[in-house]
């Protein structure tokens, strides 16, 4: 158990610096122009009309890093501090936030598999951690309440192992097409690089979280007195 004691801490001093790492780049980012002075919403636009979706629309949402593309409605959500913005950061963000709709509109797996875990997720994630903590109050006399936790439990960290590859490709995606379109250059075409790798590492760290969290929660249950 100390073990996973540790595991935790671990993780969560990573986050932290990860998180840290990718608001600082997002910051220096957003610093450095974009050449030909497209900002966030053109840049999106222009990729989403290159890839032959007229479909989708670019809007602005509130906060910062909050950017995401919503397949039910077909809306590619950028940040504020994406949305207007002329920069290396915005590009970078928009353009990856536009592969998930490219990925949308050709089919690609494991966003159809992640679509497809969201209303289980949803569920799960809104009584998991009530489930969770009756089970451990009750291990001993009904360990049967804290499988059934961990089963709910098990659907996050999935969710988790699956946004990985949709996240990576995204950015794939995005990298390739800022350096054919020529929104980037020999000059910022590896901070854009860059801002999407320290994005991509958010995902890993959190998969790598629930899934710690998850042995914790079978541990206890194997633990448990018969």
């Amino acid at each position: 158990m100390m073990l996973i004691w540790i595991v935790f801490i671990g993780i969560a001093i990573i986050s932290y610096l990860v998180q840290a790492n990718l608001k600082s780049k997002f910051e220096k980012y957003s610093q450095m122009p974009l050449t030909n002075g497209m900002t966030g919403k053109e840049v999106a636009e222009k990729m989403l009309r290159d890839n032959g979706i007229y479909d989708v629309t670019v809007t602005s949402t509130s906060g910062m890093l909050t950017d995401h593309y919503n397949p039910m409605n077909k809306t590619v959500n950028l940040s504020e501090g994406v949305y207007g913005s002329a920069s290396v950061a915005a590009a970078a963000v928009a353009a990856h936030e536009c592969g998930h709709a490219v990925q949308h509109a050709r089919g690609y797996a494991p966003l159809r598999m992640r679509s497809a875990l969201v209303p289980v997720v949803q569920f799960s994630s809104s009584i998991v951690s009530w489930v969770l903590l009756a089970g451990i109050l009750m291990v001993n006399s009904f360990p049967q309440l804290l499988l059934i936790g961990i089963c709910l439990f098990a659907m996050t960290t999935l969710f988790s192992f699956i946004t990985l590859p949709v996240e990576i490709d995204a950015s794939r995606r995005a990298l390739v097409w800022l350096s054919s379109a020529g929104i980037t250059n020999a000059f910022n075409h590896q901070q854009a690089t860059d801002a999407l790798k320290s994005a991509a590492y958010t995902y890993v760290v959190a998969a790598l979280g629930s899934l710690a969290t998850l042995i914790y929660y079978v541990t206890i249950y194997m633990n448990r007195r018969e």
